[in-house]
């Protein structure tokens, strides 16, 4: 794990800088591989209230711009007849990775068009990803899955009534959302690309959180780890392929990416298999799986390497389940969305030429909603079982309440959280 991603004020900025990367979120009114699209903002309008107070803020971040060296000409011209883009509040608050039924979200990612489309493209920029694979050590595979789901391969970008100017987006966040400090730094970033980084003003756009490019990097992401991999001169993650993801191989491979290992497996469980041990935290080299009775699905054997593997059932003993190296957590750093980075996994898989998950989804089960999930947490933090917090995501600290709730009942500890375990709960039981 890299030190710079141990701060859970980072693990919040990329959760929101990659926010809604899929299901139309990004780019409104444009669904990603026949996903749905989010919701048209009606609410267009800007009181007289609303615009001078954004345009104090404007005051403030104009001179904070200066202040880290910001030409004042790239200042004016960026901020000085600008007005707050309701839609992206709007945006903010829908959060596709966090809402949507895990199967759901992979469905929506993994495509039979998101597959040929990939396959095309790695055949296409074959020798593009050699050079990036050589210097980088990152897999092409997972860059090309990375690139499909975070612009499907540059279509989305070819589209300019699709995208927003990120100066506007990153100035509405930082005078009116939450977090405004994060969304103040973003800003500047990019402030600080349009003054020097080459772009011009016009071609500095991106997604309703400022995530630009072929792979959706956000601007200060873009000031360490964009590189210029073709030689022109420029850091160009919006035209040049080669930049986009070679920058994103950077990007990876500063997060800690290990060179000749993948990101994990799709394993099957024996019967009798105790789900206490799939914690998500615990490692064990494969061979001390494989001696508990786990094995790859499609019996396959697992590459030979001592990296330990962490255990991981998404959706509980009925769903399939993973053993994750310590890539995958590499992928989850880029986007801390679970289901993100598990799209991700499986379309590289796929576009490498592997076939569907073994295990299916329960697909007919009950997901909760955000409040039946703050619910769910407050209810288990009252009765002596810490959650981590009362926020909604069922995340590691959540699913490990679960689990020692689950064993005290008596019941699987699987860690899932569905409608029947919150009503369970909720009696008392």
């Amino acid at each position: 794990m890299l030190m710079r991603h141990s701060d859970p004020r980072r693990r919040i900025r990329r959760r929101f800088a990659r926010a809604a990367l899929i299901l139309g979120l990004v780019w409104p009114g444009l669904p990603a591989h026949g996903q749905t699209a989010a919701p048209p903002d009606t609410a267009t309008a800007v009181s007289p209230d609303e615009q001078a107070a954004f345009d104090r803020c404007k005051q403030d971040l104009a001179a904070e711009a200066r202040a880290r060296g910001v030409a004042q000409a790239v200042v004016a011209s960026s901020l000085q007849d600008l007005s707050p883009d309701p839609q992206v509040l709007t945006a903010s608050r829908q959060q596709a990775e966090f809402e949507k039924p895990l199967w759901d979200y992979i469905d929506a990612a993994v495509t039979e068009t998101a597959i040929v489309d990939g396959r095309a493209k790695l055949g296409e920029w074959e020798p593009v990803l050699a050079a990036i694979e050589t210097a980088y050590g990152v897999d092409r595979f997972v860059l090309a899955a990375i690139w499909g789901i975070e612009s499907g391969y540059g279509a989305v970008l070819d589209k300019p009534t699709k995208v927003r100017p990120v100066i506007r987006s990153l100035a509405t966040l930082a005078c009116g959302g939450e977090r405004a400090p994060y969304w103040r730094d973003e800003l500047l970033a990019a402030l600080q690309i349009a003054d020097r980084g080459g772009i011009p003003l016009d071609q500095l756009t991106g997604s309703w959180a400022g995530a630009m490019g072929h792979t959706q990097f956000m601007p200060t992401t873009y000031l360490r780890h964009a590189v210029d991999f073709d030689g022109d001169g420029r850091r160009d993650i919006w035209h040049s392929v080669p930049d986009a993801l070679a920058s994103t191989a950077n990007d990876l491979k500063a997060m800690g990416w290990r060179a000749g290992e993948g990101w994990g497996y799709e394993v099957v469980l024996p019967e009798g298999f105790d789900y206490a041990l799939a914690d998500e935290v615990t490692e064990r080299p494969l061979a001390a799986w494989q001696a508990l009775g786990v094995r790859v699905a499609g019996g396959q054997p697992p590459a030979p390497t001592p990296t330990p593997a962490r255990l991981l059932v998404p959706a509980g003993a009925r769903g399939p389940a993973f053993l994750l190296l310590p890539n995958f957590q590499v992928i989850l750093r880029y986007n801390t969305a679970l289901s993100y980075a598990l799209a991700v996994a499986h379309l590289s898989d796929r576009l490498r030429g592997a076939g569907s998950l073994v295990q299916p989804w329960p697909r007919g089960d009950h997901m909760l909603s955000q409040d039946e999930r703050r619910d769910l947490q407050a209810r288990l933090s009252e009765r002596g079982f810490d959650a981590g917090g009362i926020d909604g995501k069922i995340g590691p600290k959540t699913r490990r309440a679960i689990r020692v709730y689950q064993a005290a009942a008596g019941l699987i500890p699987d860690g899932y959280a569905d409608a029947i375990l919150l009503d369970r709960v909720r009696a008392g039981r």
